[in-house]
Protein backbone atom coordinates (compact mmCIF):
# COMPACT_ATOMS: atom_id res chain seq x y z
CA UNK A 1 0.00 0.00 0.00
CA UNK A 2 1.61 3.18 -1.10
CA UNK A 3 2.45 5.79 1.96
CA UNK A 4 0.31 8.24 3.04
CA UNK A 5 2.75 11.46 2.84
CA UNK A 6 0.32 12.76 5.54
CA UNK A 7 2.44 10.96 7.81
CA UNK A 8 5.75 12.66 7.12
CA UNK A 9 4.28 15.82 8.35
CA UNK A 10 5.76 17.50 11.70
CA UNK A 11 1.60 17.35 12.85
CA UNK A 12 0.74 13.88 11.23
CA UNK A 13 -1.57 12.46 14.51
CA UNK A 14 -2.14 16.10 16.38
CA UNK A 15 -5.46 17.42 16.68
CA UNK A 16 -6.56 20.69 15.34
CA UNK A 17 -8.23 22.87 18.10
CA UNK A 18 -10.34 25.67 17.45
CA UNK A 19 -10.82 28.77 20.04
CA UNK A 20 -13.00 27.87 23.44
CA UNK A 21 -13.79 31.84 23.45
CA UNK A 22 -17.58 31.73 23.53
CA UNK A 23 -19.89 33.61 20.96
CA UNK A 24 -21.13 35.78 23.84
CA UNK A 25 -17.20 36.35 25.00
CA UNK A 26 -16.59 36.98 20.93
CA UNK A 27 -19.35 39.64 20.70
CA UNK A 28 -18.02 41.32 24.23
CA UNK A 29 -14.25 41.15 23.00
CA UNK A 30 -15.55 43.12 19.97
CA UNK A 31 -17.46 45.62 21.62
CA UNK A 32 -14.65 46.26 23.52
CA UNK A 33 -12.09 47.41 20.40
CA UNK A 34 -12.30 50.35 19.13
CA UNK A 35 -14.07 51.37 15.47
CA UNK A 36 -17.12 50.06 13.19
CA UNK A 37 -18.06 46.47 14.91
CA UNK A 38 -18.26 44.44 11.89
CA UNK A 39 -20.78 42.97 10.08
CA UNK A 40 -22.11 39.31 12.01
CA UNK A 41 -21.76 36.13 9.49
CA UNK A 42 -22.30 32.72 9.99
CA UNK A 43 -18.82 32.03 11.73
CA UNK A 44 -19.75 34.47 14.66
CA UNK A 45 -16.64 36.36 13.40
CA UNK A 46 -14.41 33.74 14.11
CA UNK A 47 -11.33 32.73 11.08
CA UNK A 48 -9.11 30.05 10.36
CA UNK A 49 -10.41 27.77 12.72
CA UNK A 50 -10.50 25.24 11.21
CA UNK A 51 -7.08 25.25 9.31
CA UNK A 52 -4.65 22.98 10.39
CA UNK A 53 -1.55 24.85 12.40
CA UNK A 54 1.23 25.96 9.90
CA UNK A 55 4.31 24.60 9.53
CA UNK A 56 7.56 25.53 12.36
CA UNK A 57 9.45 28.18 11.84
CA UNK A 58 12.62 28.51 10.07
CA UNK A 59 15.60 26.94 11.29
CA UNK A 60 16.47 28.75 14.65
CA UNK A 61 20.02 28.51 13.37
CA UNK A 62 19.14 30.80 10.51
CA UNK A 63 16.28 33.02 12.01
CA UNK A 64 18.47 36.38 13.08
CA UNK A 65 19.30 36.26 9.13
CA UNK A 66 17.61 38.49 6.74
CA UNK A 67 17.01 37.18 2.88
CA UNK A 68 20.23 37.67 1.19
CA UNK A 69 18.63 37.47 -2.28
CA UNK A 70 16.16 39.27 -4.62
CA UNK A 71 13.80 36.40 -4.86
CA UNK A 72 13.96 35.87 -1.03
CA UNK A 73 12.94 39.47 -0.84
CA UNK A 74 10.31 39.06 -3.31
CA UNK A 75 8.86 36.46 -1.27
CA UNK A 76 5.44 37.07 0.30
CA UNK A 77 6.69 35.10 3.21
CA UNK A 78 9.88 36.88 3.89
CA UNK A 79 7.62 39.90 4.18
CA UNK A 80 6.43 38.49 7.80
CA UNK A 81 8.16 37.56 11.14
CA UNK A 82 7.06 35.24 13.70
CA UNK A 83 7.51 36.92 17.33
CA UNK A 84 6.64 34.57 20.31
CA UNK A 85 6.81 35.49 24.20
CA UNK A 86 3.88 37.36 25.80
CA UNK A 87 6.13 40.87 26.44
CA UNK A 88 7.89 41.03 22.65
CA UNK A 89 3.86 40.30 21.43
CA UNK A 90 2.88 42.85 23.22
CA UNK A 91 5.15 45.40 22.73
CA UNK A 92 4.98 44.81 19.04
CA UNK A 93 0.88 45.19 18.98
CA UNK A 94 1.62 48.42 20.70
CA UNK A 95 3.65 49.88 18.29
CA UNK A 96 2.35 48.36 15.55
CA UNK A 97 -0.92 46.90 15.56
CA UNK A 98 -2.14 47.32 11.96
CA UNK A 99 0.69 44.53 11.52
CA UNK A 100 -0.48 41.51 13.00
CA UNK A 101 -1.47 38.78 11.07
CA UNK A 102 -2.53 35.94 13.11
CA UNK A 103 -1.89 35.26 16.30
CA UNK A 104 -1.53 31.97 18.13
CA UNK A 105 -2.22 31.37 22.06
CA UNK A 106 -2.39 28.79 25.12
CA UNK A 107 -6.12 28.51 26.56
CA UNK A 108 -3.82 30.18 29.75
CA UNK A 109 -3.45 33.08 27.43
CA UNK A 110 -6.96 34.15 26.83
CA UNK A 111 -7.16 36.76 29.67
CA UNK A 112 -4.04 38.85 28.72
CA UNK A 113 -4.78 38.64 25.29
CA UNK A 114 -8.07 40.18 25.46
CA UNK A 115 -7.30 43.37 23.64
CA UNK A 116 -5.71 41.69 20.56
CA UNK A 117 -8.80 39.23 20.57
CA UNK A 118 -10.71 42.08 20.70
CA UNK A 119 -8.68 43.57 17.92
CA UNK A 120 -8.48 40.03 15.97
CA UNK A 121 -12.37 40.03 15.94
CA UNK A 122 -13.23 43.42 14.80
CA UNK A 123 -10.74 43.12 11.46
CA UNK A 124 -11.58 39.13 11.07
CA UNK A 125 -8.00 38.62 11.63
CA UNK A 126 -7.31 35.15 12.48
CA UNK A 127 -6.38 33.92 15.90
CA UNK A 128 -6.31 30.06 17.30
CA UNK A 129 -5.92 28.61 20.68
CA UNK A 130 -3.64 25.82 20.25
CA UNK A 131 -1.54 23.19 22.72
CA UNK A 132 1.26 23.89 24.13
CA UNK A 133 3.06 21.61 22.25
CA UNK A 134 1.68 23.22 18.53
CA UNK A 135 3.38 26.61 20.49
CA UNK A 136 6.68 25.15 20.62
CA UNK A 137 6.52 23.89 16.97
CA UNK A 138 5.37 27.34 15.75
CA UNK A 139 8.11 29.51 17.82
CA UNK A 140 10.78 26.27 17.06
CA UNK A 141 11.42 27.25 21.30
CA UNK A 142 9.79 26.40 24.13
CA UNK A 143 10.58 29.64 25.41
CA UNK A 144 7.21 30.97 24.15
CA UNK A 145 5.26 31.57 27.00
CA UNK A 146 2.05 30.88 25.83
CA UNK A 147 1.67 32.95 22.89
CA UNK A 148 3.15 33.07 19.25
CA UNK A 149 2.03 36.55 16.72
CA UNK A 150 2.85 36.36 12.96
CA UNK A 151 2.95 40.16 11.89
CA UNK A 152 4.57 42.17 8.73
CA UNK A 153 7.86 42.89 8.95
CA UNK A 154 8.42 46.77 9.79
CA UNK A 155 9.76 48.37 6.85
CA UNK A 156 13.60 49.04 7.09
CA UNK A 157 14.94 52.35 8.15
CA UNK A 158 17.89 53.80 6.54
CA UNK A 159 20.83 55.20 8.40
CA UNK A 160 20.30 58.79 7.09
CA UNK A 161 16.89 58.63 9.07
CA UNK A 162 18.17 57.04 12.64
CA UNK A 163 20.97 60.24 12.20
CA UNK A 164 18.36 62.88 11.59
CA UNK A 165 16.19 60.97 14.57
CA UNK A 166 19.11 61.67 17.00
CA UNK A 167 19.50 65.11 19.11
CA UNK A 168 21.63 67.27 16.91
CA UNK A 169 25.01 67.88 17.56
CA UNK A 170 26.26 69.02 20.12
CA UNK A 171 23.76 67.04 22.15
CA UNK A 172 24.64 63.78 23.38
CA UNK A 173 23.50 60.69 21.63
CA UNK A 174 24.54 57.36 21.88
CA UNK A 175 24.27 54.52 19.26
CA UNK A 176 26.00 51.35 18.97
CA UNK A 177 27.84 49.59 16.03
CA UNK A 178 28.03 45.65 16.17
CA UNK A 179 30.89 44.40 14.50
CA UNK A 180 30.05 40.27 13.56
CA UNK A 181 27.43 39.53 16.20
CA UNK A 182 25.28 37.20 15.48
CA UNK A 183 23.93 35.29 18.39
CA UNK A 184 20.25 36.25 19.00
CA UNK A 185 20.46 35.77 22.40
CA UNK A 186 23.37 38.28 22.94
CA UNK A 187 21.21 40.71 20.40
CA UNK A 188 17.98 40.80 22.07
CA UNK A 189 19.81 41.25 25.70
CA UNK A 190 21.85 44.18 24.43
CA UNK A 191 18.80 45.59 23.15
CA UNK A 192 16.90 45.86 26.08
CA UNK A 193 20.23 46.82 28.36
CA UNK A 194 20.48 49.75 25.00
CA UNK A 195 16.59 50.14 25.57
CA UNK A 196 17.15 50.74 29.43
CA UNK A 197 20.17 53.24 28.91
CA UNK A 198 18.05 55.52 26.37
CA UNK A 199 20.58 54.30 23.21
CA UNK A 200 19.01 55.88 19.80
CA UNK A 201 19.78 52.97 17.81
CA UNK A 202 21.82 49.70 16.19
CA UNK A 203 23.84 49.81 13.24
CA UNK A 204 25.44 46.48 11.43
CA UNK A 205 26.71 46.13 8.41
CA UNK A 206 24.40 44.90 5.84
CA UNK A 207 26.46 42.39 4.89
CA UNK A 208 26.21 40.66 8.11
CA UNK A 209 22.44 39.91 7.11
CA UNK A 210 22.13 40.67 11.11
CA UNK A 211 18.13 40.92 11.99
CA UNK A 212 16.16 40.61 14.81
CA UNK A 213 14.75 37.15 15.29
CA UNK A 214 11.61 35.41 17.88
CA UNK A 215 14.54 34.35 19.63
CA UNK A 216 15.78 38.06 19.83
CA UNK A 217 12.72 39.78 20.57
CA UNK A 218 11.52 37.16 23.21
CA UNK A 219 15.13 37.99 25.23
CA UNK A 220 14.87 41.63 24.38
CA UNK A 221 11.44 41.62 26.30
CA UNK A 222 10.35 44.63 24.41
CA UNK A 223 12.89 45.99 23.43
CA UNK A 224 13.04 45.84 19.86
CA UNK A 225 10.37 47.48 19.28
CA UNK A 226 12.00 50.63 20.95
CA UNK A 227 15.66 50.43 19.60
CA UNK A 228 15.97 50.46 15.94
CA UNK A 229 18.32 48.66 14.00
CA UNK A 230 19.92 50.07 10.73
CA UNK A 231 21.89 47.81 8.13
CA UNK A 232 24.29 50.30 6.60
CA UNK A 233 24.99 49.15 2.93
CA UNK A 234 28.52 51.11 2.88
CA UNK A 235 30.50 50.79 6.13
CA UNK A 236 33.33 53.23 5.12
CA UNK A 237 30.18 55.75 4.14
CA UNK A 238 28.25 55.41 7.59
CA UNK A 239 31.42 56.28 9.39
CA UNK A 240 32.23 58.84 7.48
CA UNK A 241 28.49 59.94 8.07
CA UNK A 242 29.14 59.54 11.32
CA UNK A 243 31.99 61.54 11.89
CA UNK A 244 30.04 64.46 10.27
CA UNK A 245 27.49 64.13 12.15
CA UNK A 246 29.66 64.69 15.47
CA UNK A 247 29.77 61.06 16.80
CA UNK A 248 33.13 59.28 18.36
CA UNK A 249 33.47 55.82 17.62
CA UNK A 250 34.96 54.10 20.13
CA UNK A 251 36.20 50.57 20.32
CA UNK A 252 35.70 48.24 23.14
CA UNK A 253 38.80 45.86 23.52
CA UNK A 254 39.81 43.45 26.01
CA UNK A 255 43.01 45.14 26.76
CA UNK A 256 45.27 48.07 26.74
CA UNK A 257 42.40 50.33 26.12
CA UNK A 258 41.58 53.66 28.33
CA UNK A 259 40.04 52.13 31.01
CA UNK A 260 36.52 52.93 30.72
CA UNK A 261 36.04 54.35 34.67
CA UNK A 262 38.66 56.57 34.36
CA UNK A 263 37.43 58.01 30.99
CA UNK A 264 35.35 60.73 30.08
CA UNK A 265 33.08 59.88 27.51
CA UNK A 266 31.94 61.87 24.73
CA UNK A 267 28.33 63.11 24.63
CA UNK A 268 27.72 61.85 21.13
CA UNK A 269 29.32 58.85 21.38
CA UNK A 270 29.19 55.58 18.84
CA UNK A 271 30.44 52.47 20.70
CA UNK A 272 31.54 49.20 18.68
CA UNK A 273 31.60 46.12 19.80
CA UNK A 274 32.98 42.87 18.10
CA UNK A 275 31.34 39.19 17.90
CA UNK A 276 31.89 36.66 20.58
CA UNK A 277 35.69 35.01 20.11
CA UNK A 278 36.79 37.13 17.50
CA UNK A 279 36.21 40.41 19.28
CA UNK A 280 36.36 43.66 16.91
CA UNK A 281 38.06 43.60 13.82
CA UNK A 282 41.04 45.24 13.08
CA UNK A 283 39.71 47.50 10.61
CA UNK A 284 37.20 48.73 12.97
CA UNK A 285 39.52 49.24 15.96
CA UNK A 286 41.58 51.17 13.41
CA UNK A 287 38.72 53.07 12.16
CA UNK A 288 37.69 54.10 15.86
CA UNK A 289 38.76 57.41 18.09
CA UNK A 290 39.06 55.97 21.24
CA UNK A 291 39.45 52.32 22.81
CA UNK A 292 37.74 51.39 25.88
CA UNK A 293 38.30 48.59 28.05
CA UNK A 294 36.25 47.51 31.06
CA UNK A 295 38.60 46.98 33.72
CA UNK A 296 38.61 43.64 35.71
CA UNK A 297 39.97 40.87 38.27
CA UNK A 298 41.38 39.27 35.28
CA UNK A 299 40.42 36.15 36.25
CA UNK A 300 38.71 35.89 32.55
CA UNK A 301 39.88 37.60 29.57
CA UNK A 302 36.21 40.11 29.24
CA UNK A 303 32.65 39.87 29.18
CA UNK A 304 30.40 38.87 26.42
CA UNK A 305 29.13 41.40 24.35
CA UNK A 306 25.52 41.16 26.33
CA UNK A 307 27.45 41.75 29.43
CA UNK A 308 29.78 44.71 28.02
CA UNK A 309 27.06 46.79 26.65
CA UNK A 310 25.01 46.94 30.15
CA UNK A 311 28.61 48.54 31.62
CA UNK A 312 29.46 50.31 28.90
CA UNK A 313 25.75 51.63 28.71
CA UNK A 314 26.00 51.88 32.57
CA UNK A 315 28.89 54.00 32.53
CA UNK A 316 27.79 56.42 29.89
CA UNK A 317 24.47 57.23 31.48
CA UNK A 318 26.13 57.76 34.87
CA UNK A 319 28.64 60.28 32.91
CA UNK A 320 25.59 62.26 31.48
CA UNK A 321 23.76 62.31 34.63
CA UNK A 322 25.97 63.08 36.68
Amino acid sequence: MAKDPRNDSPWAGAKPRTERVSKREREALAARAPGPRPRDDRDGGRRDVRRDVPPPARDPRRAATAPASPEAARDPASREQRLYGLNACLAAFARRPEALRKVYLSEARIGALRTVLAWCVQRRIGYRVVETGDLDRLAASRHHEGVCFDLLRPEPLALAALLDAQPPAPQASLLLWLDGVGNPHNLGALLRSAAHFGAGGVIVPAQAGLDVSGAAARVAEGAAEVVPLVQADDAQHALRELHARGYVLAATVPRDGSPLYATTLPRRLVLVLGAEGEGTSEAMIGSADLRLTIPGSGAIESLNVAASVAVLLGEYWRQAHA
